[in-house]
């Protein structure tokens, strides 16, 4: 053996001592796991809308992915009900822990919620639990598939935000086009683009800003938001848009009749659900884990592939 050899040798036993549970996590399961809106619901949501142990399946959505264990976990904004407060943190900073514990990197963006009452101090409290996020989008790549993660909060950003995070996402659609280490691209933020829910609306910005440039690209193949606190799933231009603002948020109506948009899965609206993404060769596999009505646990409600 030589001295590089040997070198080589003595780091790599570092780093399989040093850090198991991260190298192993990583080369074992590929899952990556998304959710949204898992936000507890406000005092006023008590009152008007459907409230069902909400902070309880918030709660169980974090022990099943403790079980899962994901390589990763991206969470698609409305973390907490109120961001500035750091009350409503203490049940998310204890999941939050359990991630860390278990070596599950946890990426996030910014939903509306992050901005309530004290916008300033709201994203300050966010970006210190996420410093990796970037308020003009960002992008991590776990297994080949690459996230693209952007803000949405169009009404809260700079003009000048907003052309550098136009300019960031399409230049960055076009490198991971161009790159043959990249085989899928998810893109996600937190408004909708199409929603049928009748509390809020789809986001006409994000179709005119975020959407164009996901349809043109041969590699972005799974768009995913909240902010409806739905399972909904819409395919638009042979691309698929899956809404899953189901992490904890009080539930939202949603249209049956008169659809914005046509809805591919009517019959399945679990009230608390989270999404499984796992690359399957040249495809996609995706699969909603559903909290069960009763309670007693998690099970894999829709599934299907995107991809070639």
């Amino acid at each position: 053996m030589t001295g590089k050899q040997a070198i080589y040798c003595f780091i790599l036993c570092v780093s399989i001592i040093c850090f198991p549970p991260l190298i192993f996590a990583q080369n074992q399961n590929p899952v990556i796991a998304f959710t949204s809106d898992t936000q507890a619901p406000l005092l006023v949501e008590r009152v008007i809308r459907k409230i069902n142990h909400n902070e309880k399946a918030t709660e169980m959505i974090f022990k099943d992915l403790i079980t899962i264990h994901p390589s990763s976990l991206f969470m698609l904004g409305d973390v907490v009900s109120v961001s500035s407060l750091d009350s409503k943190w203490q049940k998310m900073d204890t999941y939050l822990k359990w991630c860390r514990n278990n070596q599950i990197p946890v990426y996030a963006l910014l939903g509306n919620h992050e901005f309530l009452w004290r916008a300033d101090k709201g994203t300050r409290k966010f970006q210190l639990r996420f410093p990796l996020h970037k308020a003009t989008g960002y992008m991590e790549v776990v297994d080949s598939v690459a996230v693209i993660l952007l803000n949405s909060n169009f009404s809260k950003m700079k003009p000048q935000e907003i052309t550098m995070q136009d300019n960031w996402y399409k230049q960055t659609i076009k490198q991971t086009d161009n790159d043959p280490a990249i085989k899928f691209v998810v893109v996600g933020c937190h408004h909708s683009p199409f929603t049928n829910s009748k509390v809020v609306s789809p986001s006409l910005q994000v179709q005119q800003k975020f959407v164009p440039a996901f349809i043109k690209s041969k590699k972005c193949v799974l768009f995913l938001s909240g902010h409806s606190h739905n399972f909904e799933q819409f395919k638009v231009q042979s691309k698929y848009f899956l809404v899953i603002g189901g992490g904890g948020g009080p539930h939202q109506p949603l249209r049956t009749k008169n659809e914005s948009t046509p809805e591919l899965s009517p019959n399945y609206k679990p009230m608390f659900h989270y999404l499984e993404v796992k690359r399957d060769h040249d495809s996609l596999q995706v699969i909603s884990r559903r909290l069960k009505a009763d309670f007693s646990g998690f099970d894999d409600g829709l599934k299907f592939k995107v991809g070639n």
